[in-house]
């Protein structure tokens, strides 16, 4: 976003407008603000840190930006992510912009960081730039997904190997994204055999992911494409990618198949109490476990181990907890819609709790004053 002073007063609110013209009529302070969320979440304030020291220079004002918990930190409901001091003046009329940069990627961190340390021996694809509103919350959901990535690494998770477009990857550490065909090119194509045909002939030397559940022949459109493909497959540069819709189940399961399968290869994840939802995830329609792992037995049994199984469709912190617990043989999850999930919660909130240097808040938030001043306060003579 741009830091110009036109931008900035038409994009934000207009009490805050108000706000700073009466400050500079009447006499400015200094003021420091603390900013926090409601909820928890993975410290994420990259952006908004970079955004307002560029609207310092801009403006030719010192502001001190004191980030309480470094990029990747837990943070709790209600604690401050960071203290923002400065010209009263200067900052009144940018709380709406910085909240916009800090809410949601910190939100968004602790979604992917959790979704990682569900399924720690997985890779995970960010998948979500379909769903944001616009290019600005596609930087700030690959950031986020990036962030809360690193922070699941630290714990042993495989984390986020990259994203599905070139303009956000570097915050995966590369140039280009990742992928390979939609649905839309397997239509074109008319069968999936022969989208993998085109896609190999057009990028003979890319690794090759195909969308199998198109005509719903997940299996055999699985094992045609390897036996296509055999040297790829054999190399482990080939996977199929499972997207089956909540609809159906995957070609040749039923309710009572899929439990005969999970039967077979994770008996206990069926065997304890499970919510409507756990069951879905387990044994329903679309990319269940079960399903997973019914690919994962017509590839080994036909002489492919090397194949790898992308999974995407509905994956959440409680669908991957689910898989995780099937043991679920997933290489990759793509993820889209969850990174961003729950918009409600990403709003930021910034008070002011300094004028002057002396403590002040609404009546409820004074657990935002800076810990270190009230107690030297307390500690004070009378």
């Amino acid at each position: 976003m741009s830091s110009s002073e036109g931008d900035i007063t038409a994009r934000t609110d207009t009490y805050f407008n108000r706000t700073r013209r009466i400050v500079e009529k009447f006499g400015d302070c200094r003021v420091t603000y603390a900013v926090f969320l409601r909820r928890p979440v993975i410290s994420a304030p990259r952006l908004a840190v970079e955004w307002l020291e560029k609207v310092s220079a801009a403006r030719g004002t010192r502001f001190e930006i004191e980030v309480k918990y470094p990029e990747g930190a837990w943070v709790g409901a209600g604690d401050p992510l960071l203290y923002l001091s400065g010209s009263f003046a200067a900052l009144a009329d940018l709380e709406t912009l910085y909240l916009q940069k800090l809410g949601s990627p910190c939100v968004a961190a602790h979604n992917a960081y959790q979704m990682c340390l569900e399924m720690p021996g997985t890779a995970f694809l960010a998948m979500d730039a379909r769903h944001c509103a616009g290019f600005e919350m596609q930087e700030m959901m690959a950031y986020a997904a990036s962030v809360g990535s690193a922070a699941a690494k630290l714990e042993g998770a495989l984390g986020f190997i990259g994203n599905a477009n070139d303009a956000t990857a570097h915050w995966f550490g590369s140039d280009a994204g990742r992928g390979t065909m939609p649905h839309a090119l397997i239509g074109y194509a008319g069968s999936t055999l022969r989208a993998a045909e085109m896609f190999h002939e057009t990028f003979p030397e890319e690794e090759l992911t195909v969308l199998v559940d198109y005509f719903g022949q997940e299996v055999t459109d699985t094992l045609a494409v390897c036996r296509r493909f055999p040297e790829i497959a054999a190399a482990g540069r080939l996977s199929v990618r499972l997207d089956t819709h909540g609809g159906r189940f995957l070609e040749g399961l039923d309710p009572a198949a899929s439990y005969a399968v999970l039967e077979h290869h994770a008996p206990n994840a069926i065997r304890r109490f499970r919510s409507d939802t756990e069951l879905r995830h387990l044994v329903g329609t679309g990319v269940s476990a079960a399903a997973v792992w019914r690919v994962r037995e017509a590839l080994d049994a036909a002489g492919f181990p090397l194949v790898k199984i992308v999974a995407s469709s509905g994956f959440s912190v409680g669908k991957c907890r689910v898989m995780n617990e099937a043991h679920a043989p997933i290489d990759v999850v793509g993820t889209g819609s969850f990174i961003p999930n729950v918009w409600s919660e990403t709003y930021a909130t910034a008070d002011i709790v300094e004028y002057d240097g002396t403590p002040r808040v609404k009546l409820g938030r004074e657990f935002l004053l800076r810990q270190q001043r009230m107690r030297r306060d307390a500690a004070s003579p009378a």
